[in-house]
């Protein structure tokens, strides 16, 4: 461990240098962040998953930049470069914007106009102009007037000393800094349409002359900008008033009104025109990319937590329903394991006849199979095969479910697919995965790349390292979150499990295939290649719901058993006792119970286990159903106050299923009848809404509605909502001459749909 990245990282995280420290220490050992925040309290001094994570993150990026810093070192070593002075400003500089300030006059670089200047010899003449002393300097200019060197004039001479001043100017450090800055603050984000590409379509028709402060804006209309010229539909710029960049420059650089100070003014202007102003615009776009990614990840990562922890049915036997309408609906029957008994198609929309075949199926499924719930996937065909099921009179008892099934295809061809159904098509394995997400979404839902599950925004623009890491954060944390089962999970499923992998988890699966259920946790010590760390990571998140010790059930790790063995003998018990009796656990004084090693945290948290051993921690699933009627988007009237499921999230507003296609949007303005900054602190992903049509537009397909307490609202268009979205500024920029409406008039809306 390095004390001084420990000191730094407690600074910015304002937490002490102990909790950094042991932090550190245990990561270090392998220890993933599910096990130290729930097993390590004492040593961590509570710290949460964000915070380990923080830590983990802030760790690699100072190595990484120790590790920038000794290769800049050994470079200028290698070409004598490296003077004391030079080297305390590198090992001073703070962040790597500073360090690669500092190195930029030293790296290696293609020939410029400056290195041609300086091999004529014109550098002893930029070092006089530069200074802006009183002399001739017509005269000074002369003396370096050389034709075999290919200096033919005094205005040459003077220009190539211009052109090394420019390039002296555009690499001082404090120079960029403040230029920087000034490019942050003063910055605007200038877009226009690529000539001949206004009437390829309408998707980036909001940008097609827009302005905005770079400073301001949001992450959405960033990586909408920046997609759009990646399609060739855009061009933008980002820059600061050009007058005040000139004048930091002058004030910096230019010393007086002589004729060497007109020089430099000269070659101020040429510098920042042709080379620091490129640098400058590079580096300010690079930091609204970053910004708007980490924006843009930040609400993917919430909203893939909120899908992943969607409450699940619970072990039923489930008829799923994979909706078509000429190729048919495609029906799966499963137990209450998720395991797959039969598979049918039934053909309710292609005849009378159809109907009555498909509904004699369906009747004869559930009696043989003893269906409790039948899950129908929410795409093609979906609301018209649940009017379908609705109508067959089947026992009250059934539930019949909507399930979301994005991403199901892309499961349904995957490896994990082909290798659980080899002798089944790709149609049955789409309805086995929309089956089992209604039983539980957790476990189902690890099988698919989040990316494909449809709740981002922008995903694919973004730094897809920091996604992926991001994603496999909130994975393991969901999985480790709820607990495995460790007799029926899948091998999808145990490798996000703390501690295992891919390889582990398919070990386990193999060893429970060939012997059998695990009967203790003990028995996971068996597993070939699931060692002792191994064991310590994973034990505490692995349940055996009907094993020998009930403990196992629960998520007291086994280095606690003795613990709660010497509670049941001092209260002459035994553990089955202390779980079933809250007056027997009332009865236990918890202080009794710490030493060195086990504080108050771990106490707490295992008697909280022996009252719920292994509760779920998600909400319990409740019934939902869409309006009657409302089957497709011509019968969507304004007005309408209508059921509905948030299928996503974003910067801009909320999607909202309302039992049609496509989902309708709710601005964020329309969220609620006070300001909303963040549509999470209103809803989230999976929650039940009741929301009122604003507006229908047939043409493009779009929903435009409302979670406003009030009455229907009129019609919401650019004149009333769109253009007040923008941040507040004095910028001007070219209005359209007919303003379209602000739900059809939403560039993001069409990205988001095609995924």
């Amino acid at each position: 461990m390095n004390e001084l990245h420990i000191s730094t990282i407690a600074k910015q995280l304002n937490i002490r240098e102990a909790q950094v420290r042991a932090a550190s220490a245990l990561l270090e050992e392998g220890a993933t962040l599910p096990f130290i925040c729930r097993y390590r309290k004492e040593a961590t001094g509570g710290l949460d998953e964000v915070a380990v994570a923080a830590i983990r993150d802030r760790t690699e990026q100072l190595r990484e930049f120790d590790a920038r810093r000794e290769a800049i070192v050994k470079s200028l070593e290698e070409r004598s470069l490296l003077t004391d002075e030079l080297s305390v400003r590198i090992k001073g500089a703070e962040s790597l914007t500073v360090l690669e300030d500092i190195y930029l006059p030293f790296r290696p670089r293609r020939r410029t106009r400056a290195t041609a200047a300086k091999e004529k010899g014109l550098e002893p003449l930029a070092v006089r102009i530069f200074d802006q002393g009183v002399f001739d300097i017509v005269s000074e200019a002369a003396a370096f007037v050389d034709a075999e060197k290919g200096i033919s004039s005094i205005e040459e001479a003077l220009a190539g000393s211009r052109d090394i001043i420019a390039e002296w100017i555009s690499e001082d450090q404090a120079a960029r800094e403040r230029m920087r800055e000034l490019f942050w603050v003063k910055g605007v984000m200038r877009s226009k349409v690529v000539p001949g590409k206004e009437e390829e379509g309408t998707k980036y028709r909001d940008y097609y002359e827009w302005e905005e402060p770079v400073s301001k804006a949001p992450s959405h209309r960033v990586l909408a900008i920046r997609r759009g010229q990646s399609e060739g539909s855009l061009v933008f710029r980002v820059l600061p008033p050009e007058d005040e960049a000139l004048g930091l420059l002058e004030s910096l650089f230019v010393k007086g009104d002589g004729p060497a100070s007109s020089q430099v003014r000269t070659a101020v202007e040429d510098g920042y025109k042709r080379l620091l102003s490129s640098s400058m615009e590079a580096e300010t776009r690079l930091a609204s990319k970053k910004r708007a990614d980490e924006e843009a990840i930040r609400v993917f990562v919430e909203n893939l937590r909120q899908l992943l922890l969607s409450p699940p049915l619970g072990g039923k036997n489930i008829l799923a329903v994979d909706p078509g309408f000429r190729t048919g609906c495609k029906l799966v029957c499963l137990d209450r394991q998720g395991k797959l008994l039969h598979n049918d198609t039934i053909y309710p929309h292609f005849s009378d006849r159809g109907v009555l075949e498909a509904g004699t199926k369906v009747k004869d499924l559930c009696g043989r199979f003893g269906i409790e719930a039948i899950a129908i996937g929410n795409g093609t065909a979906g609301r018209e095969t649940e009017t379908f099921i609705r109508g067959l009179a089947l026992p009250g008892k059934i539930d019949v479910v909507m399930v979301n099934e994005s991403g199901a295809s892309i499961y349904s061809a995957s490896e994990a697919a082909r290798e659980e159904f080899p002798e089944y098509d790709l149609t049955v394995r789409g309805s086995v995965s929309i089956g089992r997400r209604l039983i539980d979404p957790l476990a189902e839902l690890v099988k698919i790349d989040p990316k494909s599950i449809g709740v981002g925004q922008y995903q694919h623009d973004v730094d897809q390292a920091a996604l992926r890491k991001s994603l496999d954060d909130v994975v393991v944390s969901c999985v480790n979150g709820v607990g495995v089962e460790v007799n029926t999970a899948s091998r999808q499923l145990l490798t996000y499990v703390s501690g295992l992998g891919p390889q582990l988890a398919k070990s386990i699966v193999d060893f429970r295939n060939e012997n059998g259920p695990f009967r203790s946790r003990e028995e996971l010590k068996k597993v070939p290649r699931l060692g002792p760390k191994a064991f310590e990571q994973a034990a505490g998140f692995l349940r055996i719901r009907d094993g020998q010790n009930p403990l196992d059930r629960s998520a007291v790790h086994p280095e606690s058993y003795h613990i709660v063995d010497t509670m049941a003998k001092d209260l002459d018990c035994s553990f089955v006792d202390l779980m079933q009796d809250d007056g027997l656990r009332k009865d236990i004084d918890l202080s009794r119970y710490v030493t060195d090693k086990v504080g108050m945290p771990t106490l707490i948290d295992i008697l909280s286990e022996l009252a719920k051993p292994g509760r779920d921690p998600r909400e319990r699933f409740e019934s939902f159903s869409f309006a009657d009627g409302v089957g497709k988007i011509d019968d969507v009237k304004p007005g309408m106050k209508l059921p509905g499921i948030v299928t996503n999230m974003t910067a801009f507003g909320v999607f909202v299923d309302i039992g049609v296609h496509p989902d309708g949007l709710v601005h964020i303005s329309e969220l609620s009848d006070s300001f909303v900054k963040n549509p999470a602190d209103v809803v989230k992903v999976g929650q039940r809404v009741t929301v009122t049509v604003v507006d229908v537009d047939l043409n493009r397909k779009r929903i435009a509605l409302s979670m406003k307490s009030g009455q229907a609202k009129p019609k919401i268009t650019a004149d009333n909502k769109e253009r007040k979205s923008p941040p507040k500024t004095d910028i001007k920029r070219e209005k359209p001459e007919k303003k379209p409406e602000k739900f059809t008039n939403n560039p993001f809306y069409d990205a988001l749909r095609k995924r």
